[in-house]
């Protein structure tokens, strides 16, 4: 991973800063602070403006810091000074009575105390600001995602290869996740979703008792962290039973939509005619009621993140951008498809960048 690509996606904020009345941002978000600077601790904040670039950290991290960020400036707060408490001490240093806040993600009670520390600072609420630099990824992050990708692969072709239906949900998860840490990943993207028959119909049910031969089918949504920290999300329907008529139409509705979806991907596509792309296609099949999200979101150093590819969305999609695709169809008491890739946005269209078989 290159190391100073870093100091050009501040330079790149620090741009977008300037036309702002507040130039100075406190990055409060864990994932932003590290995408920023590199580093990969918590219970950090970065202060950064014109000329302040700032790492406020404690004790802990010292060591991490050097390591992981060379060169970058820090302070390490005494056990005894809260983290807005160094906040307003750095703000106070560079001499600024106007600081931009990730309102989104800054405590209330946390901006109140940095507030009335500093006298006559004044507060400007941003959003979003670094998220939308987030969206379009580097070279070197689409590679990471890539790895993340083969990775949650690789444990998928374990997992079918040891599926067994004496085993619960629960076990197939455990399992899974240390398949993939045995491969190289830092861990799951997040928890194994493993739902068998009528539990699929809950898009984010939790692994539980239940027997894989409980029923002729289970839903598995999946996804591996690289060590860089980059994540993939995956969904796929096994067949443990006989195929009924009923899956197979509700898998081909499912499958049709998101092939339709996935190729209306390219630059310039608002992420709202994505969305209805699939959407229109279950409803003409007769079950709009039951696709009850959107088709999907950015993925990245968060499992959830911008663009969404939802109803609401006018984002026009751009080249770097990786996105997930997956509509679902969701019958209570009965079950649930999913079918879900990592949709790489191109200069001239679109890339899938997973490869799990979606056949039955």
């Amino acid at each position: 991973m290159q190391t100073d690509r870093h100091p050009v996606r501040r330079q790149k904020l620090l741009s977008r800063l300037k036309a702002t009345a507040a130039p100075l941002l406190l990055v409060s978000t864990e994932t932003n602070v590290s995408y920023l600077t590199g580093f990969t601790g918590d219970s950090s904040f970065l202060l950064l403006g014109p000329v302040e670039c700032v790492l406020i950290t404690d004790g802990r991290y010292a060591t991490q810091i050097r390591q992981e960020c060379p060169g970058l400036e820090f302070y390490v707060r005494p056990q005894s000074e809260t983290i807005a408490a160094a906040a307003a001490r750095v703000v106070q240093q560079t001499g600024r009575l106007k600081l931009s806040v990730e309102a989104d993600n800054l405590t209330l009670s946390l901006a109140e105390k940095i507030a009335t520390t500093v006298k006559g600072l004044e507060l400007v609420s941003t959003s979003g600001v670094v998220e939308e630099l987030r969206q379009i990824k580097d070279p070197d992050e689409v590679k990471e995602i890539r790895t993340a990708v083969r990775i949650a692969e690789r444990g998928f072709q374990v997992l079918r290869a040891q599926l067994r239906g004496e085993l619960s949900e629960s076990q197939v998860a455990t399992d899974l996740e240390f398949t993939l840490r045995n491969f190289g990943a830092r861990g799951c993207s997040f928890p194994p979703i493993i739902a068998v028959g009528p539990r699929a119909a809950l898009p984010h049910a939790r692994p539980g008792s239940d027997l894989i031969s409980a029923d002729d089918f289970v839903l598995v949504d999946w996804g591996a962290e690289a060590a860089s920290g980059y994540k993939s999300d995956l969904t796929r329907i096994l067949l443990t039973g006989k195929l009924s008529p009923k899956l197979e139409r509700v898998y081909r509705v499912v499958l049709k939509a998101q092939q339709a979806a996935i190729k209306a991907i390219r630059p310039g596509a608002r992420c709202c005619d994505i969305d209805a792309v699939a959407r229109k296609l279950i409803a003409e099949a007769g079950f709009s009621k039951h696709f009850t999200h959107g088709l999907g979101h950015g993925i990245g150093l968060d499992i959830h993140e911008g663009p969404r590819l939802n109803a609401t969305c006018e984002v026009p999609l751009k080249p770097g951008m990786v996105v997930t695709v997956e509509p679902g169809i969701y019958i209570e008491g009965w079950g649930g498809v999913r079918i879900e890739d990592d949709v790489l946005v191109t200069r001239s269209g679109c890339e899938v960048l997973t490869s799990v078989p979606k056949d039955l």
